[in-house]
């Protein structure tokens, strides 16, 4: 007997990662509420943002552990030998090592923000956050272009030696390009929210709206969820 949708929404609830989806929908959808109430209802544009504080807070505080299984991969991967060209094993390697930056000055940042340890200007290692936080995105923003172009190019090869044999190879060759194109589009959508949490001054750093990233963070969060369930029921 096959699972049903509430089994596999159950499944998600049960992974770190999965969890983490679900917190991060129900963060931005209630930014976007918030930002469309802000000038016809203020009280409840507060109810839906101080909602949305409390999730993005969640989230953080189920990063302050990532850094270990981050490591992890990164011991792994090493040098990114299984990649299939150069040009990935590079992005693949400088990703990991701005993600094990990253973790820990997040961690900083989050003990500094709740008073647990006292830094010099706090503010520093929020951009320095958030410059990691860019950099990683667009790394791997880059791998996967990378990766399109290199199922582009074996894709040709395949039909140049049409036959039944290869067909269903074919089938999953395309099922993953269009997966690989939705991530494209979703890391696009992340990167433009991560450069506005940059310092004023900085591409549109500080300028975008609380509707502008409610919008863009659900629009990504969406994505993110289908591309869950995709991954899980599509061709193996």
């Amino acid at each position: 007997m096959g699972k049903t949708t509430l089994d596999d929404f159950c499944d998600m609830l049960d992974s770190y990662g999965g969890r983490d989806k679900v917190i991060r929908t129900l963060c931005y959808t209630t930014k976007l509420a918030c930002g469309l109430y802000e000038s016809t209802n203020p009280d409840m544009s507060k109810r839906f943002g101080i909602f949305s504080s409390k999730m993005s807070a969640t989230r953080a505080t189920l990063r302050l552990l990532d850094d270990w299984p981050m490591f992890q991969h990164t011991l792994r991967y090493g040098l990114g030998h299984r990649e299939p060209d150069k040009a990935m094993a590079m992005m693949g390697l400088l990703a990991n090592i701005v993600d094990n930056i990253y973790y820990p000055v997040e961690k900083v940042c989050w003990l500094a923000e709740h008073r647990v340890i006292s830094v010099k200007e706090p503010s520093k290692w929020d951009t320095m956050s958030s410059i990691c936080w860019v950099l990683s995105i667009f790394l791997n923003l880059l791998r996967i272009l990378r990766n399109i172009t290199l199922m582009e190019q074996y894709s040709r090869t395949l039909e140049k030696a049409a036959n039944n044999s290869n067909r269903e190879e074919r089938k999953k060759l395309l099922w993953k390009q269009q997966q690989e194109l939705l991530s494209v589009v979703r890391l696009s959508l992340d990167l433009t929210q991560a450069v506005s949490t940059l310092p004023k001054g900085y591409f549109w750093g500080g300028k975008l709206s609380t509707l502008h990233i409610g919008a863009i963070g659900t629009t990504s969060s969406f994505i993110g969820l289908y591309q869950y369930f995709a991954k899980k029921n599509g061709p193996t």
